[in-house]
């Protein structure tokens, strides 16, 4: 029978290493469980010796046989894809057909592009050898650490059909948010645009013609009108920078971010933007609540779990605060006391999680944190539409209404000259 070591926090958040004997790894996991202790770290002792030895002489007996009709592909796997190759994935697993097969089938159906390449070379390693999630985990293009790690989590304790099954869960809820925030800006990004190259077109070629009128009048221009042709000549002369400028901020912003301090301050400018803030945190908030959930229900050790959390997190603000709350757990504290600390979540998720850790039910915790800040997210981008639509109104009434004044000024005071 297989030996475990592990290191796992008791109730009052001291840490203990120790081993157990345990025919699987889940089994040793709901042992420690049981004796109320919450896992950390769980490694079969010798196993990464013999996995080496075991790769090696298979190299050397036998080469890795490549298969043709992958193609060469550029970019990553969309998120729809993947959703959809998960959940087929799983269904054929809860089947009961082998994984080599279920993934020929897969990849037999999959169109030519970075998926297919991705699985076949899945199957080639597979074939070669290699564990599923080793596989996939050469294939960083469809398989981030978080799939790689959950598929691992699912071998380990033979229940793999019932880890995609959560997987595909998690991937359709985290695509559905996603997508329904993108439809939600579609109509006022649109009329923004719209309303830019009307007023764009009024500057370059309405304007000018009036311009023309006064000067032929001779007729002395009121300070707004001035203002207003001023305004148009900039644009005659430098209309390439409308579009250039936008895009020059957003190259500039990515340069930035390519730095870690950099990222760090962008990130926290972005959080305090007025309610887009709030959207960006409470999604930001439900993401990792939902892949830490779904990671710790799997079975992955406390330590990675978080580790994986951060790098999806995708603002530098979690990403720092989660490296100190993976430092406070090595250390021997609860997660609960680090959260608070870090400040980038409200009281009423720290008191879940601090529930959850003393329970034993830290997953379930989780999971109704993220879907009560998934419903939150969802309030907080209809408010946000609500409030674009009448200031998007009134910002173009002050236009048209500047607009139209300015020119009629100097028509009216042209006319009574006239008269």
């Amino acid at each position: 029978m297989p030996t475990y070591q592990y290191e796992a926090m008791d109730n009052t958040g001291l840490e203990v290493k120790d081993s157990i004997d345990a025919p699987t790894e889940a089994e040793a996991q709901t042992m420690i469980k049981e004796k109320g202790f919450f896992v950390t770290k769980i490694v079969e002792q010798g196993r990464g010796k013999k996995k080496k030895n075991k790769k090696q002489t298979q190299q050397k007996k036998q080469a890795p046989r490549r298969r043709g009709g992958g193609g060469f592909s550029i970019g990553g796997v969309p998120n729809k894809k993947l959703c959809t190759f998960t959940r087929q994935f799983s269904t054929l697993q809860d089947a009961g057909l082998p994984v080599l097969r279920s993934l020929r089938i897969l990849e037999g159906q999959s169109k030519p592009g970075p998926l297919k390449s991705s699985l076949i070379g899945v199957i080639e390693d597979i074939e070669s050898g290699s564990t599923l999630s080793e596989a996939m985990s050469k294939q960083p293009k469809a398989f981030d650490n978080l799939y790689v790690n959950m598929v691992k989590a699912g071998e380990a304790s033979g229940a793999l059909e019932i880890i995609l099954q959560r997987l595909a869960e998690f991937k359709e809820r985290a695509q559905t948010l996603k997508r329904k925030v993108k439809g939600a800006m579609i109509y006022p990004c649109a009329v923004i645009t719209v309303a830019t190259l009307i007023v764009g077109f009024i500057m370059y070629y309405i304007i000018p013609k009036f311009k023309k009128i006064f000067a032929d009048f001779g007729t002395e221009l009121p300070a707004i009108t001035e203002m207003l042709i001023t305004i148009s000549d900039w644009v005659v002369n430098y209309f390439y920078l409308i579009p250039a400028i936008p895009f020059a901020l957003w190259l500039f912003v990515k340069i930035v971010r390519k730095n870690k301090t950099g990222a760090y301050v962008v990130d926290k400018i972005s959080l305090k933007i007025p309610l887009l803030g709030s959207i960006l945190s409470k999604s930001t908030v439900a993401r990792t609540c939902r892949t830490l959930g779904t990671l710790i229900a799997s079975g992955v050790p406390i330590l990675e779990a978080i580790i994986i959390a951060r790098d999806t997190a995708g603002n530098a603000v979690f990403a720092r605060a989660f490296d100190q709350i993976y430092s406070a757990i090595r250390e021997g504290e609860s997660m609960a006391v680090p959260l608070r600390e870090t400040r980038i979540c409200d009281d009423m998720v720290v008191n879940m999680v601090d529930v959850g850790e003393e329970t034993g039910a830290l997953d379930n915790m989780l999971y109704k944190v993220a879907d009560t800040y998934d419903e939150e997210v969802s309030i907080l981008v209809d408010a946000l539409i609500s409030l674009l639509e009448p200031l998007m109104v009134v910002i173009l009434v002050v236009i048209v209404g500047f607009i139209v004044i300015a020119l009629f000024m100097p028509l009216i005071k042209l006319l009574n000259d006239l008269s």
